[in-house]
């Protein structure tokens, strides 16, 4: 009901409400003694208070005596140029959604509208801020990555296998999963709610055959300086069964372009809510709608849901709307930004109204939205939700919470709220078709999950490749186990997921410090070296950078092998721009392309 302008219609005592022959008071007890309604003058001062003690009798009282709502299912009628007021649909109406507010809150909140004072304090922001997971955040770019993170001030959860290692390395306070990508039961999607984006560092060990230092000193110089195995598990299970995993387990934590799918048919997916008209008749008016679903009303004759009814302002009604019940399991669409609308506007002016509690009355978030005249999108950034109780924004409410979402709301009034008029409202019919309700992500899109992958993943028996010219993973893919053929399905699976992505290869990663020039090319073509520190900062640039997303690139430093990168730490190099190199970056280049005619087999 919030998001309406209520006043009563009661005036006085000689208001004379008659139903069935019978009639009483607005202020005066109402009971039925004999085989007729007869009524007692029991006159109170406050006719509020009267009617509220009135209303509480006749529904609690289980005497034959009495006039209950379930022995009740008239036409209240007044005499003062009054429309008559359908009880039954009043009380069906509240039926319907499984939670009927008390008559004592019900005529409290009457009372409270017309009388209580306004509140003052300031509006509480919403909270738009979102964790970001690292997956293999023990590793030498994940670990760099985690710390980069805390450096800027972002709130961090790292998914690691090893607690203990993770919290000797990260600090014992630091947020984490113990999971293991390559066993789904270990990444229940709960563990991920409040997560927004992701960094996955995640990758098959690869080490000398002949061991290593504690300190894996040969494995820092990198693989051209050993003879390499597979360490642990198979890359088919960490590279592409583990992505598999590790993207199913946050899919409904991070946004996917296309949105998330709330009402409506979009495309072959089509999702039904259970909506029920919730009009003015609550508040003793007469204007009266429905919800159906018309097989043929959409665009090119698809279905659409529609939003119907007549609204009147007899009574001092004026409101229309569609509510849905509460849901079971409550919505989460904390990785979006905003509720966007297919609808077919008429040029008036309607409210979506969000609910995050399952009481019946309670703060509704509302925003209005206009229409013209045809099919068309109307966003509703989550940022633009007033916090609305019973006609008058709630200045102190929590913030809204996009991921406790319990029931949908859209209305056609003749109020906004805080005495203010809807400009376009006009008694009589009016349809609104609503094909669509789903959750967007606003624009400019950016990445919401980053891959740490290796160049190198298209070459494998690419044709006219010399192969002695190029990394020894290339040369070695079937001895490791496939290794950069399953990096490679990996990264298929993470373009396919419909998720905001930057795949990121490097050439050969080094412990060199960051800072040295950068070239960044697509294809898959070069070879080099790069600083673990300088990946983990262009991962963490990545997130912020529209230029980045859905791109797939390589990069390298300028510093050949044979020249060893240092810092001067009293003159350190200044700190990049990497959107300049994300400005160069096209779309939908991989180097797959040269294996079009060539696949690599598995």
């Amino acid at each position: 009901m919030d998001g309406c302008c209520y006043t009563s219609s009661i005036t006085s005592s000689s208001t004379i409400l008659n139903f069935k022959g019978g009639s009483f008071s607005a202020n005066r007890r109402f009971c039925r003694t004999g085989s007729g309604p007869q009524f007692q003058c029991s006159t109170l001062a406050n006719p509020f208070l009267q009617l509220k003690n009135n209303f509480q009798s006749s529904i609690h009282q289980n005497s034959s005596s009495c006039l209950t709502l379930r022995s009740y299912k008239g036409i209240i009628s007044a005499e003062a140029d009054k429309k008559g007021w359908d009880f039954g649909r009043f009380v069906k109406t509240l039926y319907f959604f499984n939670g009927p507010p008390s008559p004592a809150k019900f005529f409290d909140f009457l009372v409270e509208k017309l009388t209580g004072p306004a509140p003052s304090e300031p509006l509480k922001p919403m909270d738009t801020s979102g964790i970001v997971l690292v997956a293999g955040a023990t590793g030498g770019v994940g670990r760099r990555v985690v710390d980069v993170l805390r450096r800027k001030g972002l709130p961090v959860k790292v998914l690691v296998r090893n607690e203990e290692k993770a919290k000797k390395m990260l600090g014992s306070d630091v947020d984490m999963i113990v999971g293991d990508i390559t066993k789904a039961s270990t990444l229940l999607p709960e563990y991920f709610k409040g997560v927004k984006k992701v960094i996955n560092a995640v990758s098959v060990i690869v080490g000398p055959k002949e061991g290593d230092t504690p300190e894996r000193a040969k494995y820092s110089q990198g693989i051209k300086f050993f003879e390499p195995e597979i360490k642990g598990d198979s890359p088919e299970m960490v590279e592409y069964i583990g992505m598999k995993n590790l993207i199913n387990a946050i899919k409904e934590s991070v946004a996917q372009r296309s949105g998330k799918l709330v009402f409506g048919f979009d495309g072959d997916s089509s999702r039904d809510l259970p909506w029920g008209a919730l009009d003015d008749v609550v508040m003793g008016g007469v204007s009266e709608s429905t919800f159906r679903i018309d097989p043929t009303g959409g665009e090119n004759g698809k279905p659409t849901g529609l939003f119907t009814g007549i609204v009147s302002t007899s009574n001092n009604g004026g409101f229309t709307s569609i509510r849905t019940k509460n849901f079971t399991v409550p919505e989460d669409v904390s990785a979006y930004d905003g509720f966007e609308l297919r609808i077919k506007g008429d040029g008036r002016r309607y409210k979506l109204i969000v609910r995050t509690s399952r009481d019946w009355d309670t703060v509704g978030y509302t925003s209005g939205f206009d229409t013209v005249e045809g099919w068309q999108w109307v966003r509703v950034p989550f940022s633009s939700l007033r916090p609305i109780f019973r006609a008058r924004t709630v200045q102190d409410a929590a913030p809204f919470d996009p991921s406790q979402i319990i029931s949908l709301q859209l209305m056609f009034s003749k109020f906004e709220y805080d005495g203010k008029l809807n400009p376009t409202f006009v008694e009589g019919p009016f349809q609104l078709p609503v094909s669509i309700i789903r959750a967007y992500i606003k624009e400019p899109i950016t990445p919401r999950f980053i891959h740490v992958g290796s160049a190198g993943v298209t070459r494998v028996e690419r044709p006219g490749l010399d192969l002695s010219k190029q990394p020894p993973a290339v040369r070695m893919n079937k001895e490791l186990g496939s290794i950069l053929t399953f990096k490679l399905k990996g990264e298929d699976l993470i373009r396919e997921s419909g998720i905001p992505y930057t795949i990121i290869r490097p050439c050969a990663l080094t412990e060199e410090p960051a800072g040295a020039d950068l070239i960044f090319e697509q294809g898959d073509n070069i070879t080099g070296k790069i600083s673990r520190e300088e990946v983990a900062l262009i991962c963490v640039a990545a997130l912020e950078s529209s230029n980045a997303c859905d791109k797939t690139f390589e990069v390298k430093s300028v510093i050949p092998f044979s020249e060893p990168f240092t810092v001067d730490p009293e003159n350190p190099p200044p700190e990049k721009d990497y959107d300049i190199y994300f400005s160069t970056l096209k779309d939908g280049i991989t180097g797959k392309e040269a294996l079009e005619k060539n696949p690599v087999p598995v």
